[in-house]
């Protein structure tokens, strides 16, 4: 994947909410496994890496449905990427699969 179009997807995961800045890191939620691995490869195409994959908890979808939410911690070395300066305009301080937001 080519690093312009990492970073469009990364910036269509900001305004989803999806993928939030926490200091140095970037956070991603998703309840996908599939998205995470299209995740990695645009951290990748940036020059970051990926740090780690957790199983964040189960959420509840309508009445009986439940499904596992995935957080992904990466890390884009570039100082100073413009990414973390979208975020600051177009991101939120919570996923949007925060009980908080």
């Amino acid at each position: 994947m080519l690093p312009p179009n990492a970073e469009k997807k990364l910036r269509a995961w900001i305004r989803s909410r999806h993928l939030i800045c926490s200091g140095n890191f970037y956070l991603f939620e998703t309840v996908e496994y599939s998205t995470l691995d299209n995740f990695s490869e645009c951290v990748q195409a940036l020059g970051g890496t990926v740090i780690s994959v957790d199983l964040a908890r189960k959420i509840l979808i309508g009445k009986h449905r439940k499904v596992v939410l995935y957080r992904a911690k990466a890390s884009i070395n570039t100082p100073h990427h413009s990414l973390k300066e979208y975020w600051l305009y177009s991101g939120g301080f919570y996923t949007r699969f925060d009980e908080r937001g």
